[in-house]
């Protein structure tokens, strides 16, 4: 896997990492949608989303049929190729219809998290230019003062908002006169936000040729008997990238079912697993650890089971962890992956026949896609088994941040690369490793939470003078945000009052969760906040606070 390729005869010290699997083909004129539905007439009566706990199913008849209906009914409201949708709903059936049907007529659909606080999705919709937002009768309330159009999805009818049904059957009358517009790969077809590598929540703008691309990736282990015959867990959110792509497209793509689980609660979830026979699931850390240690787990007989596999991306598992889950359930692997929003998938553990990845490895890298580790001082590539910032060159990069020039730059150089922001390196054997991040983003639950949006909300607070939010390890959240707090002379508040500051203006997986009151934060002489030394100094606090209790 690896061969080191020069460049060009100018460097030939440039260190370049390639996957050792033969390349593969990705389809020149498809758009996402068409590449994910091909032959899916073979497959109409199949299931292709069933819900866990409501039990509602959507064949493969009705995804393709409701896809062209949205799609259509969209256009007629003046839908035009580049406008972008904003979808807020939990993870539920129709999630992919939606989000193909905005894709098929041109749009670009945009995700946003039905737990945000109504001024994080504000932001979102205006950073976006949103033309119209899809929503149900939860989330109505929050986005109903946007001055966008809703679509409101259920059978209930909502004033103020369009009815999906009365929408897709409005569609049908229509005819065939309404304006089309070729839809072409290069077209943008997503706009997910993410912290980036720095940060403040962007929008990144992602192609259908990205998604294809990435796709034709991940899935080149598929074989031929393996279509029809997967059922995935649909629990990671959809409206992250990897939710939609990498189950709902992905599963598709392989006329799957999967099984949608709009939240997570530990009995419906092994009921989900065993009722409705699942073979893969992704899911984050935290499950992984109530799964090895909470007692309900006993009350289920796991010899039921049919998973084959399950799969952690958002945050490295702790090595403990994996052994014990691994005697529990002795028959199901544990795929680890590496990706981020703006590229998707880099490595996987389990690259097919004969490639069987280290443990605590994110694995190899994937087909079509190049590698370098690089001094970020220097901007010098590394040799093997040395660590460095993982940058990556494929098909699948994103276009740019929208709206952000200055981030883009910073993010994809002059020769395409994406600069990753995390430090990795790979060794002898082709395993790629993480070994730290750069960026300084907290990974609650598997959720990201930028420190520098929690920082500016509290500034905000009249009592704060200066503040840093750090990651705390924890063993249920993986991290968790805890904040340092610099108070204005004479001020009263307490931490708890601090905490439900915070928790008042943004989503609950963004609470800051501990507060320290401290005299300064510690900086570096360019000003900028020397994390490491902050969340040392709470960690050594917390457990000398523990000693003198015991």
């Amino acid at each position: 896997m690896g061969t080191l390729v020069p460049s060009s005869a100018q460097d030939l010290q440039e260190h370049i990492f390639r996957s050792q699997l033969p390349a593969v083909q990705v389809p020149e004129n498809l758009t996402l949608p068409e590449f994910v539905l091909k032959d899916a007439e073979l497959y109409a009566d199949n299931v292709a989303f069933v819900e866990a706990v409501t039990g509602k199913k959507i064949t493969y008849r009705e995804v393709v049929r409701d896809t062209g209906r949205f799609a259509k009914a969209l256009r007629s409201l003046g839908l035009r190729k580049g406008h972008v949708v904003i979808v807020v709903l939990p993870n539920v059936a129709e999630y992919a219809i939606v989000a193909l049907g905005i894709m098929a007529a041109g749009g670009v659909f945009s995700g946003a998290n039905p737990a945000g606080h109504a001024s994080e999705i504000k932001k979102q919709v205006v950073a976006a230019d949103a033309k119209i937002i899809v929503t149900n009768g939860a989330s109505y309330e929050k986005v109903k003062a946007f001055g966008v159009p809703v679509i409101a999805i259920g059978e209930e009818t909502i004033e103020g908002a369009m009815n999906w049904n009365n929408l897709l059957e409005a569609a049908d009358r229509a005819g065939a006169n309404i304006y089309q517009e070729k839809v072409q790969q290069t077209d943008l077809c997503a706009l997910p936000f993410s912290s980036g590598t720095t940060g403040l929540s962007k929008g990144v703008m992602l192609t259908h040729r990205n998604l294809v691309a990435n796709l034709s990736s991940t899935l080149f282990g598929v074989t031929p008997e393996m279509i029809g015959k997967v059922t995935v867990l649909g629990l990671i959110p959809f409206f992250h990238i990897y939710g939609i792509t990498g189950i709902c497209c992905a599963t598709l793509r392989n006329k799957g079912k999967v099984v949608v689980m709009g939240r997570y609660e530990l009995r419906t979830f092994l009921n989900a697993l065993i009722s409705q026979e699942v073979t893969f699931a992704p899911i984050v850390p935290p499950i992984i650890l109530n799964l090895v240690k909470h007692p309900i787990v006993d009350e289920f007989d796991l010899s039921k089971l049919k998973l084959q596999a399950v799969m952690t991306a958002a945050a490295p598992l702790a090595p403990d962890l994996l052994k014990a889950f691994e005697s529990k359930f002795p028959g199901v692997q544990v795929q680890e992956a590496y990706g981020l929003t703006e590229h998707s998938c880099i490595t996987l553990t389990h690259a097919g026949q004969g490639f069987k990845a280290k443990k605590n490895s994110v694995g190899f890298i994937l087909p079509n896609m190049e590698v370098k580790f690089i001094d970020p001082e220097t901007g010098r590539s590394l040799p093997r088994n040395t660590p460095g910032e993982i940058c990556v060159l494929s098909q699948c990069t994103m276009q740019g941040y929208y709206n952000n020039e200055e981030e883009t730059m910073r993010t994809i150089d002059k020769n395409g690369w994406l600069h990753t922001g995390d430090i990795g390196y790979i060794d002898y054997d082709d395993n790629v490793f993480i070994v730290d991040r750069i960026k300084e983003l907290i990974k609650f639950k598997g959720f990201q939470v930028a420190p520098a949006e929690l920082e500016a909300i509290l500034l905000t607070h009249p009592s704060v003078e200066d503040v840093a939010v750090v990651p705390l390890p924890d063993e249920e959240a993986g991290e968790i945000p805890a904040a340092c707090v610099v108070k204005a002379a004479g001020a009263k508040e307490s931490q708890e009052d601090i905490i439900n500051y915070v928790a008042s203006n943004v989503a609950q997986y963004k609470k800051v969760r501990v507060v320290h009151f401290v005299d300064t934060i510690p900086k570096s002489p360019s000003g900028k906040i020397m994390r490491r030394l902050v969340k040392d100094t709470m960690i050594e606090k917390i457990k000398a606070s523990k000693l003198s209790s015991n």
